[in-house]
């Protein structure tokens, strides 16, 4: 049964205006631009670091929204050019299917089941990797997802931390289910994590680092805006989702909180980038006393 609810009139426009601008450059510099990530480097001093963890590096992929005939290529690339980095961790915070403009029973089945796909290239990835869940993810059949994900050595963090070791000290990581859609439970997520360590939360939403600056979180980890997948110089993203419209893109200070929110690998609803292309990041933690900055 359609659910006329979701299906809202700022989506019924936003999806217009998608594909009329879809239809002006497909083929053209909108679809290139989405095929080739960028590398965004930035070092994010914390307070609270441990010294052994100072240089330690963080690759960060978001929002791949599999499709077999455009995002596999930007997500393959991507794969690629993060094991040439040979980062500590790698971090993927979410969206890995793209649910229908019309949530049929039927039509989220087959969304969920693009999970597989879409971990199969993940899977390439070197060395330790975790992934979060995002709005997408945990529509109609989010299990199909998570289990597509873990069966390809990628362990998801639902709402739970894990510790992460270096030179006999420790930092936690930690996961929480998606916001909008799923079940998310902060204090569950955070509760296991002793007093004064180093946390670093992954939020598919950026905009929840509001409330996650109001816990003993140093650092979190979001995507879910697509950066807007258009940019315009001067104006920014003519649409963003909820929950990304504070904090679209890059490096945010929220009073002891620092955010960092990447602007996605795949596209949604029209295959195109404009001033917006598909994005790596790889972070450098470094203790307070170095600068924090950001080159590309």
């Amino acid at each position: 049964m359609l659910d006329l609810k979701r299906f809202t009139r700022r989506r019924f426009l936003y999806t217009g205006a998608a594909l009329v601008a879809g239809a002006a450059v497909v083929g053209s510099e909108g679809l290139a631009e989405s095929n080739h990530p960028r590398l965004v480097k930035i070092d994010i001093p914390l307070a609270r670091l441990p010294r052994a963890f100072d240089g330690f590096t963080i690759a960060q992929l978001s929002d791949f929204h599999y499709e077999e005939r455009f995002s596999a290529v930007p997500i393959s690339k991507s794969v690629e050019m993060v094991n040439r980095l040979s980062p500590d961790l790698t971090v993927l915070t979410g969206d890995f299917v793209t649910v229908p403009l019309f949530e049929w029973q039927m039509s989220l089945a087959k969304a969920a089941a693009t999970a597989l796909p879409c971990a199969r290239i993940l899977e390439a990835l070197a060395g330790q990797k975790f992934a979060i869940m995002g709005n997408h993810d945990a529509v109609g059949y989010p299990e199909k997802v998570i289990t597509a994900l873990e069966t390809h050595a990628i362990p998801v963090l639902l709402n739970r931390a894990v510790s992460v070791e270096r030179g006999g000290a420790r930092i936690w990581l930690a996961g929480i289910d998606d916001i909008l859609r799923g079940r998310p439970n902060l204090h569950a997520t955070l509760g296991g994590i002793p007093p004064g360590e180093t946390t670093i939360l992954l939020a598919h939403e950026p905009d929840f680092a509001d409330k996650a600056a109001r816990m003993p979180v140093d650092l979190q980890l979001s995507g879910h805006s697509h950066g807007g997948q258009i940019w315009i110089p001067g104006i920014g993203a003519p649409w963003l989702p909820p929950l990304a419209r504070k904090y679209p893109r890059g490096l945010y200070r929220i009073g002891p909180l620092t955010l960092y929110t990447n602007i996605g690998v795949g596209t949604i609803r029209a295959p195109i980038r404009i001033n917006c292309p598909p994005e790596v990041s790889l972070i450098t933690l470094r203790c307070a006393s170095q600068s924090a900055g950001s080159s590309t």
